[in-house]
């Protein structure tokens, strides 16, 4: 799409923010991108810190995990053992629909509930997987970080400790980069410094400021 593209119907057409969702590939700089956007003083709501107080020790989802994929899913604390419940989901596609059905629409929920309290002209939704599991509804626009495949690789070997092959792996069942970016309505390239980075990201936060302005009007 075109990023200069005029803004979809949404949540920001009815008195609500503007909804951008930041996506993009493992290793691609979203967690970077989404903190150069909180020091713009833009709200921002990351779907994979709602998935981690999701299943804390004593929420009811932790049980539903549990109960799912039984005890050894935990560890000796009690405390969902994170890498053991990845690599089963990321070799098995049903055991990944099955986690997807237990915590996504409790996801979904705290997100739309987190939009409805934000006070800002727009806010940005981080949510890795936002065109594999089909959540676009959420968002008005969608924002694609987007970097060369070796550059995923090398970023998420030096980050996650993991091996090159494990990190392809992954990306196998993400959505293609070239599908990512036919979708895209906007586009951060991340090849580059974290200077020309910056200046992306000052540049789309003043188009949606823009975006906001020409809403309101």
């Amino acid at each position: 799409m075109d990023p200069s593209s005029s803004v979809k119907p949404g949540p920001s057409q009815s008195g609500g923010p503007l909804v951008v969702g930041l996506t993009g590939g493992i290793g691609s700089g979203k967690s970077t991108v989404a903190d150069c956007f909180r020091a713009l003083d833009v709200p921002v709501i990351d779907a994979d810190e709602i998935a981690h107080a999701l299943v804390a020790s004593g929420q009811p989802a932790l049980q539903e995990i549990i109960t799912a994929f039984g005890e050894h899913c935990v560890d000796a604390n009690g405390q969902l053992d994170r890498n053991w419940l990845r690599e089963r989901v990321l070799s098995d596609s049903t055991q990944r629909r099955r986690l997807e059905a237990i915590l996504h629409p409790k996801i979904r929920m705290k997100i739309r509930e987190l939009i409805k309290a934000v006070d800002a002209p727009y806010c940005i939704v981080v949510i890795p997987l936002l065109l594999e599991t089909d959540q676009t509804d959420l968002v008005d626009r969608i924002l694609v970080v987007d970097c060369t495949e070796d550059n995923q690789v090398a970023r998420a070997a030096a980050r996650d400790g993991r091996t090159r092959k494990e990190i392809r792996a992954i990306m196998e069942i993400q959505a293609s980069r070239q599908n990512r970016l036919a979708l895209a309505d906007d586009v951060i390239k991340n090849d580059g410094t974290l200077d020309e980075l910056g200046a992306q990201i000052h540049t789309q936060h003043e188009k949606y400021l823009e975006f906001t302005a020409h809403g309101a009007a």
